[in-house]
């Protein structure tokens, strides 16, 4: 259409339609401005000078000729233009010919040019003509104000919008629904409602009736912050006042009621949009697939997204961005690249933000590789990271207790003029706690208290949770700190605190938290009451623990699978079937669903018991009603035979298991090679271990160390040998048992050299001996030392390894079993050990025999 009318209006040889031709290349508004009248001063631009005929230059450059006068709403006109055209120079080199040449420029030029400056974010210079108004013998008015509010508010400068706001006001300027909804907008972005609601009531007060944006802005921020019942107050007052609806409110409204989990709801208003013939614009699709993604259905986000470019509605970064954030937090991490590749090959080229969802992913998924090439990739684009970012490469470092690297990246990011936020300060804190650094945590939050950020409850929570751990049980100071910065307490803040004391074993100070909490008007959550059943569970306090749990039920509160499994544990410890079902029994009235998880706590409960003839029962009750057996159920069900003695109809599970289509895992043969091994029987495990490995299932660990412990029990020290050095070669840690066994076998066939190495090595990988280990040891070398063929020298020096290892138990707090005091007794208690034999026994004395 524009071309078609470029082309009509080159063929006249009549004054030339300036206002008609600006009109159709969008360069103003043009709605206060007449179109009689041509401008005498017109700099032609070369976005124009590109597309029009030689016959249109000439028809622009007609501000030459001396008939046509000057007019101070055309230089407007065209001010208005280039600002909008991004050309705002060009606008200066207007208002300087106005200034030079005339038309004087009113304050309307002066007002257009000063939102030139705002919209390019150059507030320096939009003040700087602010003050030059007064100059010209003009002044400031409402809309002067408006705009720098506006932009100050934009630029989150609340502080200078507000003291613009107060000297308009002192000027006698009153402010329009336009001022009052910048500077809610600003305060509502600040995380100031309440202040926000404060200017809305005022603007009412005032006669100044609240627009439709004035509505939405509040409700959106309402939402966000969980105000859902005001926000719908909000919505119905501008339907009693018969204020319309538009794509904006809707829009405001269906991404409130996302956040507010009311999905159902949310598609209901968008389906109302559309039944009042508005068309939804790109930002109403974003809040529709964000708001999906949010709730985890991606794909439901992917079908909106092919909807609307089917509307030819052009999705922008931000909607791409919401779905490569869907599936990272589902861990599709391979589906949000294809999303980010998509993106790429449509010309819209992943922000700052699209990758750090994705750097951030991947590090959680602990495929570093991946992260750190996409923030290579990201900065050859030429974007820098921003705080989120920084946040996950900290967030990585402090996973890996690596907290020197993240306070250098802090350092460096602080030198390169990025100002942590306060999510940055937080995470930092918290890795220094985590990392034993109290100092250094303590120093991050002086200097968070120092700097603009501030502490956040979140914030305060980790400082709680670091002074709790280091013994600083003051939880009245802390909730007065709080108050004193202004914040209130949360479920964390208790649950912190709370989960401070039981670990201490001070459960009457937890329980005293606990009505704090309901006194603050929070009502207690599933890890709330988790923590205290699992201390009160540990304590034995099975009476108390119930009634807790009824008081909980009072609340609204059920028990979880989590709670049925700590009571069904503290009930186990009375070895009695009748407690643990009546137990079971009562929380299943309280709520817990009888579903497969429920049923497997209750069969692997009386399995660790040896109960198994139970565990068939309840097996058989499960079957019976339709639920299915998991690979949970028969590793408890061959667990339970194994360790009764029965592994027979252990491996007859195994079989049945198979039988019925359950794949075991590696557990799975780990306990039967145990069974294997308590029964003297590792020989017969070579081919459990190839089937495992036929499954393609890798041993573990554990697997290795039932191999190596097996072996070594029945003396067969080749193999024993074997296995731990391909225990070790693939880079497993052996556990102290295997040690102990290890040693053992080295200390029996008189190889105590061997056997001194192997303890070495324990502990340069970092694996404590036991009680166990020195007994073996202490043994050994006494033994060793009484062969008749030694001579004397090697017998002393035999003795003396082992009253020294005897000594380092002796400082270790060990005590020795029964055997190595016999042991001693049996070598030193000779004529001319007696001086020996009873300084070691005095020392032995000195602390309790096993």
């Amino acid at each position: 259409m524009i071309f078609l009318f470029l082309r009509k209006i080159t063929q006249q040889s009549s004054p030339f339609p300036w206002i008609q031709l600006l009109r159709k290349l969008r360069l103003s508004t043009f709605r206060r401005f007449p179109t009689s009248q041509a401008p005498q001063f017109l700099f032609p631009s070369p976005i124009l000078q590109q597309f029009l005929p030689k016959t249109m230059t000439r028809h622009l450059n007609t501000y030459q000729h001396p008939e046509i006068r000057r007019s101070v709403e055309h230089f407007n006109v065209l001010i208005d233009g280039y600002c909008r055209n991004g050309e705002i120079s060009r606008a200066v080199e207007l208002l300087e010919g106005m200034k030079t040449e005339g038309p004087a420029p009113d304050i309307v030029t002066y007002n257009t040019l000063m939102n030139g400056f705002c919209k390019i974010g150059d507030l320096f210079t939009a003040k700087k003509l602010m003050g030059e108004i007064s100059l010209v013998n003009l002044e400031p008015n409402v809309i002067t104000y408006t705009t720098l509010i506006d932009a100050y508010c934009k630029s989150q400068c609340l502080e200078d919008a507000l003291y613009m706001y107060d000297e308009m006001t002192v000027k006698g300027l009153v402010p329009d629904v336009v001022t009052y909804t910048c500077i809610m907008n600003g305060l509502c972005k600040s995380g100031k409602v309440e202040e926000a609601k404060s200017v809305f009531r005022e603007m009412e007060e005032v006669g100044v009736v609240p627009n439709h944006v004035s509505y939405a802005t509040l409700i959106d921020s309402l939402f966000k912050e969980g105000n859902v019942a005001e926000a719908f107050v909000l919505q119905g007052r501008m339907v009693v006042r018969g204020i319309g609806f538009d794509v904006v409110v809707y829009t405001a409204l269906m991404d409130g009621l996302f956040k507010a989990g009311m999905a159902n709801n949310a598609e209901d208003m968008f389906q109302v949009l559309l039944e009042e013939s508005l068309v939804p614009n790109c930002v109403t699709y974003s809040a529709l697939i964000d708001g999906h993604c949010k709730l985890g259905d991606v794909n439901k986000g992917e079908l909106l997204l092919q909807e609307m470019e089917e509307k030819h509605i052009f999705p922008n970064v931000i909607v791409y961005s919401s779905i490569v954030d869907g599936y990272t937090k589902k861990g599709l991490l391979n589906e949000a690249m294809d999303v980010m590749r998509k993106m790429v090959q449509r010309n819209i080229f992943p922000n700052v933000f699209v990758y750090g969802t994705l750097i951030d992913g991947y590090f959680k998924a602990d495929q570093r590789g991946i992260a750190l090439d996409l923030f290579k990739e990201m900065k050859s684009r030429g974007l820098e990271e921003n705080n989120f970012v920084i946040d996950s490469f900290v967030n990585n470092l402090k996973r890996s207790g690596r907290m020197e690297e993240a306070d250098e990246l802090f350092k460096d990011m602080m030198s390169r003029g990025l100002l942590p936020d306060r999510v940055n300060y937080t995470s930092m804190m918290d890795g220094f706690f985590k990392a034993g650094k109290e100092s250094d945590a303590f120093n991050i939050a002086q200097e968070m208290t120092e700097k603009s950020s501030g502490f956040d409850v979140v914030a305060y929570n980790v400082l709680i949770n670091g002074l709790f751990k280091l013994g600083k049980y003051e939880s009245e100071s802390f909730q007065t700190g709080m108050r004193q910065l202004g914040l209130a307490p949360d479920s964390a803040t208790f649950n912190t605190m709370i989960n401070a004391y039981c670990k201490e074993g001070n459960l009457g100070n937890a329980l005293k938290l606990l009505n704090e909490m309901k006194s603050y008007g929070l009502k207690p959550n599933s890890i709330t009451c988790n923590m205290l059943v699992q201390r009160l569970c540990a304590a034995g306090e099975i009476e108390k623990t119930m009634d807790l749990l009824n008081d909980m039920l009072v609340m609204g509160f059920h028990p979880t699978p989590t709670t049925h499994k700590a009571v069904l544990d503290a009930s186990s410890k009375s070895r009695r079937a009748d407690v643990i079902l009546h137990m079971h029994d009562q929380l299943v009235g309280m709520g817990v669903k009888l579903d497969l998880s429920t049923y497997n706590t209750l069969i692997s409960t009386f399995c660790r018991l040896g109960m198994i003839r139970r565990a068939t029962l309840v097996f058989k009750d499960m079957m019976g009603k339709g639920i299915l057996a998991d690979i949970i159920t028969y590793n408890a069900l061959i667990h339970g035979y194994c360790i009764s003695s029965h592994l027979k109809k252990a491996f007859a599970v195994h079989s049945q298991m198979l039988t019925e289509g359950v794949s075991p895992n590696v557990e799975t043969y780990n306990i039967l090679l145990g069974g294997l091994s308590a029964a003297g029987l590792i020989k017969e495990a070579a081919g459990l271990v190839n089937q495992m490995k036929e499954r393609g299932l890798v041993p573990n660990a554990t697997t290795y160390d039932i191999l190596v412990s097996g072996h070594g029990k029945i003396g067969n020290m080749k193999e024993c040998v074997k296995l731990y050095c391909e225990m070790i070669t693939k880079g497993f840690v052996p556990k102290t048992r295997t040690y102990n066994v290890l040693i053992s076998c080295f200390a029996k066939g008189k190889k105590m050299s061997q056997a001194k190495e192997l303890m070495q090595e324990m502990q340069v990988r970092g694996i404590p001996p036991n009680s166990s280990t020195y007994d073996i040891l202490i043994c050994g070398w006494y033994k060793l030392s009484k062969q008749p063929e030694l001579n004397k020298s090697l017998k002393r020096s035999y003795q003396a390894e082992a009253k020294r290892l005897f000594e380092e138990m002796n400082e270790k707090g060990f005590i020795p079993c029964e055997n190595t005091l016999a042991c001693i007794s049996f070598t030193l208690a000779k004529p001319g050990k007696k001086a020996d034999a009873q300084r070691i026994l005095n020392k032995l004395y000195k602390k309790k025999v096993k």
